[in-house]
């Protein structure tokens, strides 16, 4: 009988084991995974941000050859247009000087072949034949134009270097990466917001930005708004801009952004 009560007993306890698991299976989506809503924003309806660069590139070499020129070093400031890298174009250069005989040599040819072919003292078959190398010859020079051109290398807009990869006097490949440049001009304020936000906020907004690294305030508004909400977090990414000239500003600086009159 001990036994069987005992039994009665162990079967009782795994059904309640059981249907508890039931009740908890069954419970709503939204019970089992309720995310804080507003979990990017703080106690007051302030929004951590970061200021990035609008452009960061990695100037590569385009042409096998020796640095010539690299005077700036990591922190020095350029404007658009500015020569960033030259590199030694010695060899490139006499291709084009070859090049530039190869055209002139081949529209002389051209020139008599027309001469002649006047004269009836040629065929249409050698005439087009001197046209065609004169072609050929004025496409090599167009190619060897080219790669002369690529020998220096200009600022694509202004800024400041981050990083310096390579000396002076040192050989690079094609590919091979030179410098990495930052835009230092209008920096772009990114953040990532509660997404009931949208009911109210808006590209143009304005708002102030408390950065960390200085202790002051600057001024700044919404320019666009991320194209997709997490699902998870309900949260949204808003860019920004800030407003007028602040030169004290640096790319990966950081703070928080405050939206005045709004939680």
């Amino acid at each position: 009988m001990t036994v069987r009560r005992d039994g009665q007993v162990g079967q009782l306890a795994l059904g309640i084991i059981v249907t508890s698991l039931m009740a908890v299976t069954q419970l709503p989506v939204h019970a089992q995974a309720a995310a804080p809503a507003g979990a990017a924003a703080d106690k007051e309806g302030r929004i951590r941000t970061q200021l990035n660069a609008r452009n960061s590139v990695t100037i590569a070499a385009e042409i096998p050859a020796r640095v010539a020129t690299l005077r700036l070093r990591e922190g020095d400031a350029f404007r658009a247009g500015d020569l960033l890298v030259g590199l030694d174009c010695s060899l490139h250069l006499s291709q084009q000087r070859k090049a530039e005989a190869a055209v002139e040599a081949a529209s002389a040819v051209v020139a008599s072949n027309q001469r002649l072919a006047e004269l009836n003292s040629i065929g249409a078959l050698e005439v087009q034949q001197g046209q065609a190398r004169l072609k050929e010859a004025q496409a090599e020079l167009a190619g060897n134009r080219l790669l002369v051109n690529r020998c220096n290398i200009t600022a694509p807009f202004a800024g400041r270097v981050a990083k310096r990869h390579v000396a002076a006097h040192q050989f690079v490949s094609p590919g091979n990466p030179v410098l990495d440049i930052i835009d230092t001009g209008q920096l772009e304020v990114q953040m990532i917001v509660p997404s009931r936000w949208l009911a109210w906020l808006r590209p143009g907004a304005a708002f102030q930005v408390d950065v960390e690294e200085l202790g002051k305030r600057y001024p700044a508004r919404v320019q666009r708004m991320g194209a997709q909400i997490d699902p998870v977090s309900q949260t949204v990414a808003v860019f920004g801009v800030m407003d007028g000239n602040q030169p004290g500003l640096l790319p990966g600086m950081s703070g928080w952004a405050v939206f005045p009159g709004h939680p």
